[in-house]
């Protein structure tokens, strides 16, 4: 019997985009459902880091670390728009980690995943030069090491998109509600969740990529059989004005043994993260707690020359990791790196449900998928994404600023600022939505800090934005300086907006 497609995936997160991607550009046919927007949930919610992971060595998680370390420099040649170098400053804390292991975790570090782009690690005095600025005199020594900066829902949106290019079907708001084996293929049953519409399809695999409902989705399949459990981790963040005048980043030690990040975000604020606490309530209502905000501000106060108190908080957002359940005692302490459990496909269709992963290892996590799935799969080429650029980022990856002089030149009505928020988060494609343009009025009306109508129904048209949310918070971080009015006017183009498009396809 036909199959309607080849690969099913259940999940519009990082894990299930980055799969549907490399799958449909090595031929097999697939479709991709997310019950919500892409990057609704987990997937948005990170500290927003390409890394290997600095703590994780200390769990002697090396396998991890390299392979993260290994992906950086890989990811940030494919999305230069989207990720960029940064420069972390470890001060020593004397009652913490001593100075040897500091300096001995960094040097492997430097060395574990090869590094060619990025500069190595240096030891710095705190009390002189831009290092002086933000931190407590007492602080006098510390290391500045390189990791990277990504913008996490836009990776998803582009993984997903270049899988939609390709020919991969991609429906946001439609949900699974249930599968079942029939003969040698999975008969899947789809909710519209706009329109009530239900409608059932048929794949060849089932890829159960719904991050914390991984086990949900899992128990829901009939007749899919795991014992492997998760365990749901909770990681809160907390936005503030700025609070130190460079672009170097904080990563601070606190006494539980835990790190927690201090990071220049969107120019104007600092983005100070993230809690590790086990997770047991509501899925659809994840929420930083007043404990998490009090966490945060402490530990950063603890370092930081101005201390942050709870009612600066401009902004939170929490997130749900799906992690395996390793056994570990702590959240902390819980393996972050993947794990791939295929079931059936011997005399019955297989289900490969994904446990766990991290934003910089999406693009191997997907490759090593593929691989346990080769066997039930018609691809036409092998492994083919470590050099292919995401939309928008065929440039060099040190010609961000070239990029947008070139706008700026070809648009002259884009200031700095406007064609700079364009590059980064469209890179060439930018081009795509301001056409013929030769004016801001050509553009639309404006519904506050340059994000004008061309721009908003491009999100729509072509990333499968349908809230002022999906706008304002994943793709773009607008949300921070849009007014209340602003966003509702926002909010009421796009209704009106997607009504004319139903009413036109009508």
């Amino acid at each position: 019997m036909a199959a309607d497609y080849d690969l099913l995936i259940i999940g519009g997160g990082i894990n299930g985009t980055g799969i549907a991607r490399d799958a449909v550009g090595r031929g097999a046919s697939v479709m991709l459902v997310e019950m919500g927007d892409l990057a609704g949930a987990t997937s948005s919610a990170s500290t927003k880091l390409i890394h290997g992971g600095l703590r994780y060595l200390e769990y002697y998680e090396f396998g991890l670390v390299r392979k993260a370390l290994k992906e950086r420099e890989v990811l940030l040649r494919a999305l230069p728009h989207i990720a960029w170098p940064l420069r972390f400053i470890l001060p020593h804390h004397r009652d913490l980690r001593p100075a040897w292991l500091l300096r001995l975790g960094l040097f492997l570090y430097d060395h574990l995943g090869g590094r060619e782009l990025l500069p190595a690690t240096k030891t710095v005095q705190l009390d002189s030069g831009i290092y002086s600025r933000g931190l407590k005199p007492l602080f006098k020594k510390g290391f500045e090491y390189s990791d990277c900066w990504v913008d996490d829902a836009r990776l998803v949106v582009l993984n997903a998109l270049d899988a939609s290019d390709r020919g991969a079907k991609v429906l946001t708001r439609t949900k699974c509600i249930a599968a079942h084996r029939e003969g040698d293929l999975w008969k899947v049953v789809l909710k519209d969740l706009a329109t009530g519409e239900e409608t059932t399809v048929s794949a060849r695999v089932l890829v159960n990529a719904a991050g914390p409902w991984v086990a949900e989705m899992l128990q829901g399949i009939a007749g899919a059989r795991s014992e492997s459990r998760v365990r749901l981790v909770k990681g809160s963040h907390i936005i503030v004005p700025s609070r130190f005048d460079h672009d170097r980043c904080f990563i601070f030690q606190n006494g539980d043994g835990r790190i927690v990040f201090a990071i220049p975000y969107e120019e104007k604020f600092t983005l100070i993260g993230t809690t590790d606490i086990d997770y047991h309530g509501d899925l659809g209502s994840v929420r930083i707690t007043d404990d998490e905000i009090d966490y945060l501000c402490k530990a950063a106060s603890e370092y930081l020359d101005t201390p942050v108190s709870p009612d600066e908080v401009v902004h939170t957002y929490s997130g749900v990791r799906p992690l395996y359940d390793d056994g570990a005692k702590d959240a902390k302490a819980a393996t972050r790196d993947y794990v791939l459990e295929l079931e059936g496909g011997e005399t019955e269709p297989p289900v490969l449900s994904v446990f766990g992963g991290k934003i910089t290892t999406y693009r191997k996590l997907a490759e090593e998928a593929l691989k346990k799935l080769e066997a039930y799969l018609p691809f036409k080429r092998g492994v083919w994404t470590a050099y292919a650029p995401l939309p928008g980022g065929d440039f060099k990856v040190d010609g961000f600023d070239e990029e947008v002089a070139r706008l700026g030149r070809d648009f002259a009505f884009l200031d700095t600022a406007f064609a700079t928020r364009l590059i980064r988060l469209y890179g060439t494609d930018a081009r795509l939505f301001l056409m013929e343009a030769t004016s801001l009025e050509d553009l639309g009306c404006c519904f506050g800090s340059n994000l004008y109508e061309a721009e908003v129904k491009w999100l729509i048209d072509r990333e499968w934005a349908r809230t002022a949310d999906d706008v304002l918070w994943r793709r773009t971080k607008l949300g921070l300086v849009l007014s209340a009015e602003e966003r509702g006017e926002l909010d009421g183009f796009i209704s009106g907006y997607l009504a004319e498009r139903t009413g036109a396809a009508a």
